[in-house]
């Protein structure tokens, strides 16, 4: 299971709407892993998004499930925001620290393991009423 080390909160207040910006630091998995499932919900709402990341395959999609239903929780708990009117209005994932580790080989020899970590940023938002109206035409 991937514990998160640190989970950042920022409540805002835009001109365009309310948004919770929170923030995973030093996730256990390459940056690439990442960026390839969190292409696939930027822009999407958040139970699309539930539903995207459940069904993947891949193993980086469970700490961006906990990362998403965390913001969403932070969203109706601290903000009183209504889960079914958020999407994901910005994703990003940037490299963090390589832990570097030497693994003993043959004849006193040590091979160089590297662990790359990421950092992964979402921010929900709010849709606008203008928005939800046209998505029920």
């Amino acid at each position: 299971m991937t514990n998160f080390k640190k989970v950042g909160y920022t409540p805002k207040k835009s001109s365009s709407g309310r948004e919770v910006k929170v923030l995973a630091q030093r996730i256990g998995i390459s940056v690439f892993k990442a960026r390839r499932v969190i292409d696939q919900i930027r822009g999407r709402s958040y139970e699309e998004t539930l539903m995207i990341l459940e069904l993947m395959p891949y193993r980086a999609s469970y700490p961006i499930l906990k990362l998403v239903y965390s913001a969403a929780a932070n969203a109706n708990h601290n903000m009183g925001l209504n889960e079914a009117d958020l999407f994901i209005s910005k994703a990003e994932v940037n490299r963090g620290t390589i832990v570097k580790k030497l693994r003993p080989r043959a004849r006193g020899r040590s091979y160089p393991i590297k662990r790359p970590m990421c950092h992964i940023t979402i921010v929900l938002k709010e849709k606008s009423k203008s928005f939800l109206d046209q998505s029920k035409i």
